[in-house]
This record gives C-alpha cells, structure tokens and sequence, in this order.
C-alpha cells in the first residue's frame, strides 16, 4: 500500500521538522512518497530543504520516495494528505502586518488584529483554490492545515470549498500541554487539558493527569508566573486576581486581549531594539538556510525550535498518524463545532479536544461556554465570520466590519485609517478588492 504526502509551502524552514516527524513515525505510518511544492520566489529555498530532506531520508534508511517542485496540479495526483504551511507574501508581508498598525498605535501581529485579518484576506483566496485542485486531482486526501490564522482559514475552506476532508492544526494546545506537564514534574502523555474555545482564543478549563483533576494546583502557579509561551511570545505572567476570577488557564495570546496596553508598550519597543518579529526571523531564518546548506547535516537543527510554530509538524504529523491508523486517540484539532459548544453555530470552526479517527475527528462536547468569557468568545468567533465574508467577497465594508469589530482594533475612525494604509500596503497580494 502507498501513502503519498504532499506539502504546500515546502520550501518552508519548518519542512524538516515534517521529514523528522515521518521518519520517526514510519514504524506506524509508512509514508511511500513525499513531494515538496512551492512557488516560483520559493524556488531556491525549496531546493535547499530539499537536499536536506533528502540527506534525512537517506541516513534514516527509510524507503520513501522524495522530490520537489513548482508543479502543484501534478505533484497532487494520488495524494493522500496535503499539508498547507504558507504565508503569502511572505515575511515582507508580516513584517508589514507587525509595523503598520504600531505606527498607528495598535498591536501589530501577524495572527492577532490587524496584521492576523490581513494575512487571512491574502491566504483564504489562495488556500480556496488549493482546496477546488484537491477535491478535482485527490478528492480521497485529508488537508491538514496549518497555515495561521488556522481557526479562521480552516472555517473558510469548510464553509467555502468543495473539500470538506480538512482539518487545522495549531502548536499552542501542544504547548501548553508540554509546559503544564513541566510544571507538574510528569510527563506530557500523562497530561490531558480540556479545551474550549476558538484558535488562538481557546482557553483550559480542566487539567488532569493519568485522570486526577490538578486544576487549582496549575491555575496556581500559572498566577505565580509559569511562562508557556512560545518564541514569538514574551511572557508577561498573569496575576493571581484575573486567574482566581475567571478559573481558567489562558493561553499565550490571550495576552493581546487582557494585557494590551502593556504587550502594546512592549511592542513598540521591541520594533525600536529588534525591529519587527518577521525580522528578528528573517536573521533567523537566513542562519537556518545556512545550517541547512551543509552537506554534512543530515538532521533537523536544534536551532529550529526557535522559530515560534516549532512543533506546527510534530503534532500535523500525529494527526496524520491517527488518522490513517484510525487510533480513536484524542487530538486537539480546530474543526467543525457539531453541538460541542452549544452556543456557537454548528458549521463553526472551534478548538477542542476530539477523537480522531480514519473519517476525521469528531468533537467532544464540552458544553456551556464559561460565563467569565463567553462574551468574548461570541464577539471573536462573528468577527471571524465576518473576515471570511471581507477574504471573499473584496467589499471595502466588509473589511471594515472585521477591522471595527475586533477587540484588539474597534475604534470606527482609526480602523478605516489602518484598513486603508493596509490595504495599499498588501495591494499586489489582494486582488479581490
């Protein structure tokens, strides 16, 4: 039997953490054939990873057939899986989506905000016309998407393409899970926390380990200054009062959302000292091509892990496992609600806990959302709706809606300022509008 995995944006820095995580999987999930796909600017990036990913298979003994190329309708013919890691436009255009709304006084981040609505208009467009090819070339293939903002890009391809075998991955329930069983001097498989919520927005409402609740024990020390934040995130800690009032562990973006003005602060100090974020990676990244040029390398660096999705692959390549095994194990993927969450629509994309089996992963229910944030998650999950709306249809109102409507942005005069300067900004890359 063969199993066939293509993976868009292989020209990514991320790319050998997903040659790591088959090769160590193989015993159980004998991938026959990989193809790395990219664009023609990717070109020379793609090439490096490549031979790189082709000297890991080679020392792994693995009998995996590799290759690379710019051709995507031909590289998808018998798929099995697609895993999508993009970023349109590239770091110019994160670096764009950090720097333009911290000159005008709001977080500038490329997942959160204004820079997160940007990168979801540019990607949604392109990620749609993936999704028609898959379902055209290898309508049998899963598309496990990581490519961010994944709770909103994953919704728009259920909702808006024919493709409905997709599933979004994210590195933040994987964290979290890591860092909370560092905190509790156990191992991570020991460790289950009950999520709910939206990505990037999901919040634990229980921790257990080998099944005993050590909730209050993690809540804690979380307000005791526990830092499980990843690269990209400088922890500011949480006080004991916002951890005691609403009993739920946050995850490291919720910062943006209950620290602003400080996280605000920071940035605009970090943008002085550093530059942007997609700067401080594009130094990173060009010393991990470096690395990765070496003939003699036949590894995934250690140096990857500082890239802020390190782990996006471990945990794409777990669910691809499952998957195809059908484990029944429980993954934390974003996919449709189905009743999990009663109050949200069914066909919404959430974050939770699911068991994840050869027909996809189905959600399981966690019921009521927490009255300490249910508000929030309310708003958060229609201003997603409304991006979705804004990436399709091109209106400049729509745009608005999603600007004006997120928490992090609001204001009716400033948000039209910074759509407007973003829109210019990321013009070649929106032809919708």
């Amino acid at each position: 039997m063969t199993i066939k995995l293509v993976v868009i944006g292989g020209g990514s820095s991320y790319t050998p953490e997903i040659i790591e995580g088959i090769i160590l999987r193989h015993h159980s999930f004998p991938v026959t054939e990989i193809v790395l796909v990219d664009i023609e600017e990717g070109n020379q990036k793609l090439e490096i990873v490549g031979q790189l990913a082709k000297r890991m298979i080679e020392k792994s003994n693995k009998p995996i057939k590799l290759s690379w190329t710019l051709d995507r309708k031909e590289a998808l013919k018998q798929a099995d899986f697609v895993s999508t890691q993009i970023r349109v436009g590239g770091l110019t255009a994160r670096s764009k989506d950090e720097r333009i709304p911290l000159q005008h006084g709001y977080i500038g981040q490329e997942t959160n905000g204004a820079g997160g609505i940007f990168k979801a208009l540019r990607t949604i467009p392109v990620l749609l016309e993936l999704a028609r090819d898959v379902h055209e070339i290898c309508p049998q293939a899963w598309v496990i998407n990581f490519t961010n903002p994944a709770g909103i890009v994953t919704e728009a391809l259920l909702k808006h393409s024919p493709h409905k075998k997709v599933i979004g991955v994210c590195n933040i329930p994987y964290n979290m899970r890591y860092s909370t069983a560092e905190i509790l001097n156990t191992k991570p498989k020991n460790v289950m926390i009950e999520f709910i919520g939206l990505n990037h927005y999901v919040f634990g409402r229980k921790v257990f380990v080998n099944g005993v609740d050590y909730t209050s024990e993690v809540l804690t020390k979380v307000s005791q200054g526990l830092d499980y934040s990843p690269a990209n995130i400088v922890n500011l800690g949480w006080s004991k009062t916002f951890i005691e009032a609403t009993s739920l562990l946050p995850n490291p973006y919720h910062q943006y959302y209950f620290q602003t003005a400080a996280v605000l602060k920071k940035d605009k100090q970090a943008l002085e000292e550093n530059g942007t974020r997609a700067e401080v990676v594009r130094r990173l990244e060009k010393s991990l091509f470096e690395l990765y040029k070496n003939p003699d390398l036949c590894d995934k660096p250690k140096e990857l892990e500082e890239r802020g999705g390190a782990f996006y692959s471990d945990v794409a390549c777990s669910l691809m496992d499952s998957i195809y095994n059908n484990k029944a194990d429980i993954q934390t993927v974003n996919t449709l609600n189905k009743g999990a969450i009663p109050e949200l629509p069914e066909d919404s994309v959430i974050e939770v806990n699911s068991v994840i089996t050869k027909n996809g992963p189905q959600p399981i229910t966690v019921g009521a959302l927490p009255n300490s944030v249910k508000g929030h998650i309310y708003q958060m999950k229609a201003f997603e709706e409304l991006v979705i709306r804004a990436s399709i249809t091109g209106h400049y109102k729509d745009a608005y809606l999603a600007m004006v409507m997120n928490p992090l942005i609001g204001d009716e005069v400033g948000s039209k300022t910074l759509l407007d300067a973003l829109l210019e900004a990321h013009k070649d890359y929106l032809p919708q509008f």
